[in-house]
């Protein structure tokens, strides 16, 4: 049977319901593994490098897709809870053709800049050629990359969570076998990763393209004839705008992290870097899929006041990111070894430093899931304000005081654990937050 926006939750159907937006996200973090792994043992140390040394400023120019994507859900699921279906396929399908358009343009601005982004952020020689070459190809494919991120909250938000798990596990699996074939059997180098992730990203974000405008006609939204409203997109926009400034202040700061490695341990820093953050997005990737699949939830009962419903959601919430996090330290901590050995053990230096980085950063994780959770969780209350204030602080401010303090005293290790202070004062952040206002929407 399936499950409905306006369903009672107890713990079981909350992990059903979720569960699908969880292993999507898993996914769709695998891809850039799966890129990593392939390249760092097929392709070489420096070709590894300047995959992590590029990424940052390719996910600036997808954050689209996650602004509107949160921001266009939380309004949509609002609507739907307000009663008025014909409103919210309206603004679904304006979010959509925005998104597409939007993401083209985006494209051909980041292919024309590219080469000269990457020699002022410090790459040169062999490094910026595979930067351009890995990152020419990719942003080809960005309006895709665009609109498979808005998809998977919309997924959710037509309560079709299962078919959006579907499409991302078809693109993740379309991606490992590419890599598999592009890079190991027929050895086209850099260039074969980066098709291989282009490719499964036309997959997932074109296939729910053509679903929603062709095979959608029962469910709750779909893709319509609409107008352009600029008030509901800029609302759309300040909404999601903490997801914006999240993913766009984690890639500024990535760039600073690239900088501050390459100063205190060289490309080897920067390779180690790179695998500690696959690891992080897969294990991230299990707070954000959670936070997008409550936020339809805990938005159309808002809409609706169902302030009990909204109250259970909540609490059940805080418990499951609590344990979630516990657990997620300890498989840091035991993984280290051999997740390290999987990605550089061909290196002995570069692997030792990979570990001794790894046994460190673990323990962000005990503190990064309430700050996830609860900038989602304000984004799904209409107020996009304190949710941006958390991302903010999180990605940018409390992460760039940490890395450039923290180096000085610390050197290597102080990079290391810049990344668990600033978890933690997001931590603190987030709960101030939750308890100020809890008394103003009831939950």
């Amino acid at each position: 049977m399936a499950i409905q926006l306006s369903d009672h939750f107890t713990y079981r159907k909350l992990f059903r319901f979720t569960l699908p937006s969880v292993i999507m996200m898993i996914f769709t973090s695998v891809y850039g593994v799966v890129d990593g792994f392939f390249v760092s043992n097929f392709v070489g140390k420096t070709p590894f490098t300047a995959v992590n040394f590029i990424m940052p400023f390719l996910m600036i120019l997808g954050a689209l897709g996650f602004m509107i994507g949160t921001g266009g859900s939380a309004l949509v699921s609002k609507t739907l809870g307000e009663g008025d279906e014909k409103k919210a396929r309206e603004l679904f399908s304006m979010f959509v053709y925005v998104s597409l358009l939007g993401g083209i343009v985006f494209s051909v601005i980041g292919i024309s800049v590219l080469r000269p982004v990457a020699a002022l952020l410090g790459a040169e020689g062999e490094l910026l050629d595979n930067c351009v070459i890995y990152g020419r190809i990719i942003l080809i494919a960005l309006p895709a990359f665009i609109l498979q991120y808005e998809f998977q909250s919309f997924f959710v938000t037509a309560e079709k969570p299962h078919l959006g798990l579907a499409v991302t596990v078809a693109a993740g699996v379309i991606n490992m076998v590419l890599d598999a074939l592009l890079c190991a059997v027929f050895p086209m180098g850099l260039a074969g990763a980066a098709i291989a992730t282009a490719l499964s990203q036309c997959v997932g974000g074109f296939f729910p393209l053509i679903y929603f405008l062709f095979f959608a006609e029962t469910g709750k939204l779909r893709l319509t004839r609409t107008v352009f409203k600029l008030s509901p997109l800029i609302k759309a926009c300040a909404n999601g705008s903490s997801e914006l400034l999240s993913t766009v202040s984690m890639s500024l700061v990535g760039m600073l992290y690239n900088a501050q490695l390459m100063k205190f341990a060289g490309e080897d820093g920067v390779a180690a870097y790179g695998v500690l953050m696959y690891v992080n997005m897969i294990f991230l990737a299990i707070f954000i899929g959670y936070s997008v699949g409550t936020a339809p939830v805990i938005g159309y009962n808002y809409g609706a006041e169902r302030t009990d419903e909204l109250h259970s959601i909540f609490v059940k919430s805080l418990k499951v990111i609590s344990c979630t996090s516990v657990i997620m330290v300890a498989a840091g901590l035991i993984f280290a070894y051999p997740l390290s050995g999987i990605f550089v053990g061909y290196d002995r230096e570069l692997f030792e430093m990979t570990l001794r980085g790894f046994r460190i950063y673990s323990f962000a994780f005990l503190f990064s899931g309430m700050a996830i959770f609860g900038s989602s969780f304000f984004t799904a209350l209409n107020n996009g304000l304190i949710s941006a204030v958390i991302s903010f602080m999180r990605t940018l401010i409390f992460q760039v005081a940490a890395v450039i303090i923290f180096p000085l005293i610390w050197e290597l290790d102080g990079i290391w654990a810049s990344v668990v202070a600033a978890e933690f004062m997001a931590f603190s952040l987030t709960v101030f937050f939750l308890v100020k206002k809890r008394g103003s929407y009831r939950y």
